[in-house]
């Protein structure tokens, strides 16, 4: 009686299941940046937007009278924290504050003595203000929200009527309140100015008439296209990153510093290009801009250019970290620190966006006022990335100097084992070196692996 071996088929499927395995294994690997990415995004966009509200945001009651002391107290009592209410001799002191960004808005009494100073402070005691500020910082829309007494907006840089006009029911002649703004250093942030104070117009029976004394460009009204200014200057800084770093990892690091820095050249035109002649977003000062969007855009592609020595494929997470979740959020390009928790208000007092940001509104709109400290803050980032590249020369010259050592120390041994094993004669015949038919096999898979790696990080930028 013969015995017939069946054929196992289980054995066939093996080297398809273990090849299964391991896709996914390497699918489930890759997996972990985007789910990182998403985790990152959600807790810095929602963290630094989703509940803005004023904390101590500085405003202004203009006179030197009893009058508006006592209102700027009330307020301040009112608003628990929300607003710090100083007084201003003068409405032209008040517009140099504005100016200087020390204050968000200025409220002008009508000179009508001390009975508009009482209807004024009575106000601020019927109309519910203490809420107020929480509400208009949580609501954040633009304009303003139409109280029983009305109220306008006049968009001058001299106090003049200019775009918008004044309207209202004021009588010829009455005095009416005035609020001063500056919508070029926050939108947002004049909002909510407005949102507190028309309530107090109102209870005085008269419209509010509304000052901007720095208003935005014509083709930018909410003054927030400096913001997306920013993003599109990011990201094509954050991901030329990857690009340099990855298909240029054979080159020499002196080489993809000389990229970045051209390509930062490029991204700073490309940026200009945009606020000025594409989308009119300022008309004047191309050229301060341009400078200010390459100091930025160099500091990101060093920075990000130097990590890539150590950071390989998490790269693009980390560059994401540091000018994506921690930059556009603390940039103050949607909401002012004032307006933020105290993680991101103490970030915008040093992060780089911050410093583009509030270095081109100071530059074209507020006649450069402020704008060393923060032409010195993208100056200190671009210092901190040309460290980054000096600790990642060091380190790479150390790694060849290590990778050498290794690769002569096993060509040693190599070589003292094939002395070892093989008679004299037959060694002659054998090329210089010892190197036989797979000698280049270790260096062929190392450069397959190499470039596999480099097509798996650009596209994980890609997707991004």
């Amino acid at each position: 009686m013969s015995t017939v071996r069946r054929p196992d088929h289980r054995s066939a499927h093996r080297p398809a299941r273990a090849a299964h395995a391991n896709g996914l294994r390497h699918v489930l690997t890759h997996l972990i940046t985007p789910l990182l990415m998403c985790i990152g995004m959600g807790l810095a966009y929602l963290g630094a937007f989703a509940h803005p509200a004023p904390h101590h945001l500085p405003v202004a009651v203009v006179g030197s009278g009893r009058s508006a002391q006592l209102l700027a107290q009330s307020i301040n009592d009112k608003a628990g924290g929300d607003l710090e209410v100083r007084t201003v001799g003068d409405r032209a002191a008040a517009v140099d504050r504005l100016k200087h960004q020390d204050i968000f808005g200025a409220y002008v009494i009508p000179a009508q003595g001390a009975k508009g100073a009482k209807g004024a402070s009575d106000a601020v005691d019927a109309s519910g203000s203490e809420g107020a500020p929480g509400r208009a910082g949580r609501s954040g829309e633009a304009g303003a929200p139409s109280g029983s007494g009305g109220s306008s907006t006049s968009r001058t840089s001299s106090g003049s009527a200019g775009r918008g006009g004044v309207g209202g029911a004021a009588r010829p002649g009455k005095p009416v309140p005035e609020l001063l703004v500056a919508t070029a250093g926050s939108d947002t942030s004049a909002t909510v100015v407005q949102k507190v104070f028309t309530p107090i117009a109102a209870q005085q029976g008269a419209p509010l008439k509304v000052t901007d004394v720095a208003p935005t460009a014509e083709d930018d009204p909410t003054g927030q296209g400096v913001f997306f200014l920013l993003v599109a200057i990011s990201i094509g800084s954050y991901t030329s990153v990857a690009v340099i770093g990855g298909a240029g990892a054979v080159l020499p690091l002196r080489l993809r510093t000389a990229l970045a820095i051209g390509t930062s050249f490029v991204v700073g035109l490309i940026g200009t290009a945009f606020a000025g002649p594409v989308f009119h977003l300022v008309d004047h000062g191309l050229v301060g801009l341009w400078g200010m969007a390459w100091l930025y855009s160099a500091g990101v592609l060093l920075i990000g250019s130097g990590l890539h020595t150590f950071l390989k494929r998490w790269t693009t997470l980390g560059v994401m970290t540091l000018f994506v979740m921690l930059n556009f959020t603390s940039s103050g390009g949607i909401f002012l620190p004032e307006m933020q928790n105290g993680f991101f208000a103490a970030l915008h007092s040093f992060w780089n966006g911050a410093g583009f940001v509030e270095g081109v509104r100071s530059h074209v709109y507020f006649d450069g006022y402020g704008l060393a400290g923060h032409v010195w803050t993208l100056v200190g980032w671009l210092v901190a990335g040309l460290v980054v590249i000096g600790v990642a020369a060091l380190a790479e010259k150390r790694r060849r100097t290590a990778e050498a050592e290794a690769a002569a120390h096993a060509a040693a041994v190599a070589a003292a084992a094939v002395a070892a094993a093989v008679p004299e004669p037959a060694r002659s015949g054998r090329p210089a070196g010892g190197a036989g038919p797979g000698a280049g096999h270790g260096s062929a898979h190392a450069a397959a692996a190499l470039e596999e790696e480099m097509e798996e990080e650009l596209e994980e930028v890609v997707g991004v």
